[in-house]
């Protein structure tokens, strides 16, 4: 099991980025930067990979919507290179609020879309002339919607790998078994260990029948807020930290017919407090949206407490097929941060 982190530059990019070898030390494998409506994620990766030797970068996540196919691909295959063929490309539809209320472009087809851009991607990267001529992506672009002076081109450049793992992050079930099928690695949200299987089961199982060999298992990547503490004060601190956060995607990242993470939630079971949540959150009452956040998904899907807690819950994300915990390190202080990675490492061996 891999121990990843998303990059959390609040006190400074350069200060975080200074503190990466100290984390790799401890055992951090990959660093996950973050691409939702604030700096770019790419300017971020290839500083990152200019002060790193070892650790793998990943974006997590470029939207598909924002960048044609070909220069998501472009883009893969230079911070592949800059870093030495440490670079794994994270990729996620977003939702509707993001794409059209900040980037102004269509919210459509989700599914469609991410199946043309992979494989719009992996032609790029095994440099041959691209040529796709699908529903939602043609190229070279037909005549009739341009100059027609368009004719098929390869990539100049040689990439360090051909084939650059790709992440997709999905919550739906179709959005699921698409990730199974396609791509190397999964990465859901709220990841509830042992609820896992009655909700995503099946949309695995049917994107895993019709994977490629060629491609592996699959990665699946669970984030998990992280602090050991034998406080138990402290722990319950903790993870009521992380309500607004929730709130703020059950109850105010999207509308109220259409919100993905609402409706996980209420698959997860908890479908009266998704709309209390909601309501609360959308009639603009955040913290008492935060308080009705329920204790026991704080709990399920954090890794919090002592020792042995921790070791219940690492248990449990294992028990449900995770290879990378994403792990947010909670404690104030930098060097207990650094020591919490170590002491995970340690329990996962």
């Amino acid at each position: 099991m891999r121990i990843g982190m998303p990059l959390n530059y609040s006190g400074g990019f350069k200060e975080a980025v200074a503190e990466l070898p100290d984390y790799e030390k401890a055992g951090l494998d990959i660093v996950f930067v973050p691409e939702a409506y604030s700096f770019d994620a790419v300017s971020q990766l290839g500083f990152i990979a200019a002060r790193t030797e070892r650790l793998q970068i990943a974006s997590g996540i470029l939207q598909i919507y924002t960048r044609t196919p070909s220069l998501t691909a472009m883009t893969a295959a230079g911070l592949d290179y800059v870093s030495e063929g440490r670079f794994t490309l994270g990729l996620g539809a977003s939702g509707p609020q993001v794409i059209e209320g900040f980037h102004g472009v269509p919210y459509s087809a989700p599914l469609g879309r991410t199946r043309e851009l992979v494989d719009i991607c992996r032609k790029v990267w095994r440099r041959e002339r691209v040529v796709h001529e699908g529903r939602y992506y043609q190229i070279p672009l037909p005549a009739e919607k341009g100059t027609g002076l368009g004719k098929p081109l390869k990539l100049i450049n040689h990439p360090v790998r051909e084939r650059i793992p790709i992440v997709l992050a999905a919550i739906g079930p179709k959005n699921v078994a698409l990730a199974a099928e396609i791509a190397e690695g999964w990465e859901p949200i709220f990841f509830y260990p042992e609820r896992a299987a009655d909700v995503w089961g099946d949309s695995l199982a049917e994107g895993k029948a019709l994977r490629d060999p060629s491609l592996g298992e699959l990665d699946v990547v669970a984030a998990a807020p992280l602090s050991f503490t034998d406080d138990a004060a402290e722990a319950e601190a903790l993870r009521d930290f992380m309500r607004p956060m929730l709130a703020l995607y059950i109850g105010g990242m999207g509308a109220r017919d259409k919100n993905f993470y609402n409706n996980l939630c209420r698959r997860y079971g908890f479908e009266r407090e998704a709309e209390v949540i909601q309501n609360l959150y959308l009639d603009g009452k955040k913290d008492e949206a935060a308080a009705a956040v329920p204790a026991e998904l704080l709990a399920a899907v954090s890794l919090i407490g002592d020792a042995g807690q921790v070791a219940d819950r690492l248990a449990a994300y294992r028990e449900a097929g995770v290879t990378t915990l994403n792990v947010t390190p909670l404690a104030s202080d930098p060097a207990r941060r650094i020591a919490d990675i170590e002491r995970l490492r340690g329990l996962i061996g």
